[in-house]
Formats: structure tokens, sequence, C-alpha cells
């Protein structure tokens, strides 16, 4: 049935829902899991939302963005294990979070996206009930959504 699924995660507690159905998924279809977490830009603008800031600042603040994300996925890796169920952790930085989404998909020829129907709001937004409509309306691979 599914040989690769693309589990999407912004780390909201609604979002581990879905990941638990996906990795149960998985486990059930004995298929193999890429576990992403797109990562925003530092708004480096007054025009993209911010003040101007300090190059610096955003490079620290950006570093610390990802290595959170990378724990987030790699704890999905953690949970795989335990479930019998190959998972290969990504994260990518990208301020389109649903092509972001659609092209891993693509690229690691995923035949399921699994996703929440929204995650954070404000600046931790990653995974919004809007990015989830634009995933179902562009995606050309079937999507399972969780509420």
């Amino acid at each position: 049935m599914y040989k690769c699924i693309l589990i999407a995660t912004d780390g909201s507690p609604l979002s581990d829902k879905a990941v638990e159905h996906g990795l149960s998924l998985a486990a059930l279809a004995g298929a193999t899991v890429i576990a992403l977490k797109v990562v925003p830009r530092y708004a480096r603008s007054y025009f993209e939302g911010t003040m101007p800031v300090d190059m610096k600042d955003v490079d620290r603040v950006e570093k610390q963005w990802s290595d959170a994300a990378q724990a987030v996925v790699d704890g999905i890796k953690t949970r795989g294990d335990a479930q019998g169920v190959v998972v290969t952790p990504m994260t990518t930085q990208s301020d389109l979070v649903a092509e972001a989404l659609i092209s891993a998909a693509k690229k690691h020829q995923c035949d399921l996206i699994v996703m929440a129907s929204h995650g954070h709001k404000g600046l931790k937004r990653l995974l919004l009930g809007s990015e989830t409509q634009h995933v179902l309306t562009h995606s050309h691979i079937p999507v399972l959504v969780l509420r």
C-alpha cells in the first residue's frame, strides 16, 4: 500500500497526534517515513515584520530554530525505532511551508503526506490551516489530515 510516508510536524500537540498516526500507519504498512519540520527564515527587515537587526543575531536565532527543529525530528526517529519503523529525520528552511512539504514528498518519492490541520500561530507558526489547505489543493500525492 504505502512505501514511503512523509510526516510533517511543527512540534505542536496536534502535530504530535499526526506523528503518532503516521508512525502507526507506517508500522502497519511496512513503510519508511520521512519526518520533516520546515523552519522559517527570520524576518530581516521592517517590511518582513520586524525591525532591522544585526545579522549575527539573525544567524544565532535561525541556528536555534534549526537546532530545535532537528531535535523534534530526531525525537520522531526515536519513536519510530521503538515501533520498528525506519524514519529519516529532516529539516528544511523555507517561508513557503506547503511548497517545501510537497517538494520534499516528490523528491523522496513519498506516496502519502501526513499532517495536522493546523499548528502554532504567530511567530511559532510553521503549519497553519492555510498551509494544510495549500498542500491539499496542490499536492498530487494523497494527504492524510488529522484534527
